[in-house]
């Protein structure tokens, strides 16, 4: 059969976050104001990291890293539902539906993959300190990077060859502001429950699994600490902090979307709201706020700023 025999439904229409007018125009200005500040906070970690010799290590390396992709998972969702806000009909077509969830799973699964990477970075850093340089080489932590993205791309495909070869002909109404896989099975002309069950088990294995050995890492980390006090070691665990707390931010809605879905539905677009709008915004602030080194190359940038303008 061909794709036209499959599928009837040219477009999908997303309910979007609520159906007060006074209530969207709030919503399209705070959203509006947190996407800016999510991009040019990132950017801004991106440019410091790469212009500050001080900070060209492999920890600041996978942190650059995450910025961009925060701001990628932002920018995949975000523009559509403001752009949204402003219109009656919230339409998107089976095309870009698809590239949604593509992009959401894309990027979604390669920063869970990515915040492993940091989590055995820091494990080296505390639990191997005499030989963190040779272990996280440049060429090491460009390697890690590339297998996080590479899992990514190969879930996100494992999510697609499914998603497109079904048959949709009728229902067409998303309640939620994006294109997000339960919601787009339940619409196709099949009986989806089992097949919602095998698609959520694929995005939970890949969720617990880094998740669970998130766990294992910081475990052997907060050990190490505690049987050590010294100076560079608190140092760590007040970067570890900031690390386990994104962690939280991060894979707690994923967990109870993917994993053990409420069924609610205003829960479930919040928690959507949540991990790709809040959690990028937070993640540049947690770790500029609680890391001395950013903050002290922030200062240094803009005392030079200063002092440029001061002799033009």
């Amino acid at each position: 059969m061909d794709k036209g025999n499959l599928s009837d439904v040219s477009e999908f229409v997303l309910l979007g976050l609520c159906h007060s007018w006074t209530m969207q125009v709030l919503f399209l200005l705070i959203f509006l104001m947190i996407y800016l500040i999510i991009v040019f906070g990132n950017i801004a970690i991106m440019i410091l990291i790469i212009m500050d010799s001080h900070l060209h290590s492999p920890m600041y390396f996978l942190l650059a890293n995450l910025s961009f992709v925060d701001m990628l998972l932002s920018s995949v969702t975000t523009p559509k539902m403001i752009t949204d806000f402003l219109r009656e009909n919230k339409t998107i077509s089976f095309g870009g539906c698809m590239c949604q969830i593509l992009f959401v799973h894309f990027v979604g699964g390669s920063e869970m993959v990515l915040l492993v990477v940091m989590a055995y970075d820091r494990y080296v850093a505390i639990c191997k300190p005499l030989h963190y340089s040779t272990i996280m080489s440049l060429q090491k932590c460009i390697g890690l990077v590339a297998t996080s993205w590479t899992i990514g791309f190969v879930h996100a495909m494992s999510q697609m060859v499914v998603i497109v070869q079904l048959p949709f002909c009728g229902p067409r109404e998303i309640d939620s502001f994006f294109c997000e896989i339960p919601l787009v099975i339940k619409l196709a002309c099949i009986d989806s429950y089992n097949l919602g069950i095998l698609m959520n088990a694929d995005s939970g294995i890949l969720a617990m699994t880094c998740f669970i050995l998130l766990l294992i890492s910081y475990t052997y980390i907060l050990q190490t600490v505690h049987q050590n006090s010294k100076t560079g070691a608190s140092k760590a665990l007040s970067t570890c902090t900031a690390h386990i707390t994104v962690v939280v931010l991060f894979f707690g809605p994923c967990i109870f979307i993917y994993v053990w879905p409420l069924n609610v539905t205003w829960v479930d677009k919040f928690l959507a709201v949540f991990y790709s709008v809040v959690t990028p915004l937070l993640n540049p602030t947690i770790y500029t706020l609680r890391n001395k080194e950013m903050q002290n190359t922030m200062k240094r940038f803009r005392s030079c700023s200063i002092h440029l303008k001061g002799n033009i």
